[in-house]
């Protein structure tokens, strides 16, 4: 695996390009307290709206906040939503999927038509939807994002566990007398993960794109949070002012690609079809 994976980086190098991006973004998030050179939320009206300059390497906002600051800083809340919702709702699909694909019959129909439900309403809509009931704050957000998130991870993994545990493997542990919670484990999940793996690695970048838009709108974290959407939208309130908006803008195509490099780099490697030229 390893020397498959360098491989992947010498041949595919719109993946190398994507790691680095996503190394880049996740350093300056961790490192922010000594990158950047302001407080992201101290205020001072007399340099507000200053251009990109010496001083301030991102100009200043409507406040005369710096924005170099800010952008670093708001890394932290939009690639921590971003991850956490692909996990947990990436976690819950895989096993919902898991379960409902391998006992099959009536329980496989209602657990199917339940995902079916969530996804019959537009994801964007309905998130919007669950934030207004529940309130604007971080871990709401990221509540309605996994709830709009986790079917589509329980239909791929089910549709991957119908046809794995028709394998020889599966039928050998269960002649065994191995229970189904242990099958379920030790043979199927473990063999149908990479499909999940890959479609989590690109919707990392959806993710981030789902939280910042729901941040545009006032439905993210509460101001004076610097977070790359609320930014965005602060920026449209001066939209001559190009650096308000753009820069986070910026950190927002550029993470979301990168993740999107990456995701597209290991399914070539996962995929059993692409894998032999690894």
């Amino acid at each position: 695996m390893l020397r498959a994976i360098k491989k992947l980086f010498k041949s595919n190098y719109l993946f190398t390009f994507g790691v680095i991006i996503c190394i880049f973004w996740i350093l300056m998030a961790i490192l922010a307290p000594a990158i950047a050179p302001y407080d992201p939320i101290s205020q001072n009206m007399a340099i507000k709206l200053q251009a990109p300059s010496a001083e301030h390497f991102f100009g200043t906002d409507k406040f005369g906040r710096d924005i170099f600051s800010r952008v670093i800083y708001g890394g932290r809340y939009s690639l921590l939503a971003g991850c956490l919702t692909v996990i947990i709702a990436g976690t819950i699909g895989t096993f919902y999927g898991a379960i409902a694909g391998y006992v099959g019959g009536k329980v496989d129909t209602i657990m199917m038509r339940v995902s079916e439900m969530i996804l019959s309403f537009p994801s964007l809509i309905l998130a919007m939807i669950i934030n207004a009931v529940l309130g604007s704050s971080l871990f709401n957000t990221m509540f309605a994002l996994v709830i709009v998130a986790w079917p589509t991870y329980a239909r791929l993994m089910r549709s991957v566990v119908l046809s794995v545990k028709e394998n020889e493997y599966v039928m050998a542990a269960e002649a065994l007398g191995a229970s189904k919670m242990r099958i379920l484990i030790k043979e199927i999940i473990p063999n149908s993960i990479s499909s999940v793996l890959i479609m989590a690695t690109t919707d990392l970048g959806n993710q981030i794109l789902m939280f910042s838009t729901l941040s545009f709108l006032g439905l993210g974290s509460a101001p004076p949070t610097p977070e790359w959407g609320m930014m965005v939208s602060d920026g449209a309130d001066n939209f001559n002012k190009f650096w308000i908006a753009g820069f986070p803008g910026l950190a927002i195509f550029t993470m979301s690609m990168g993740a999107n490099f990456i995701g597209d780099g290991l399914r070539d490697l996962l995929d059993p079809k692409l894998r032999k030229q690894f």
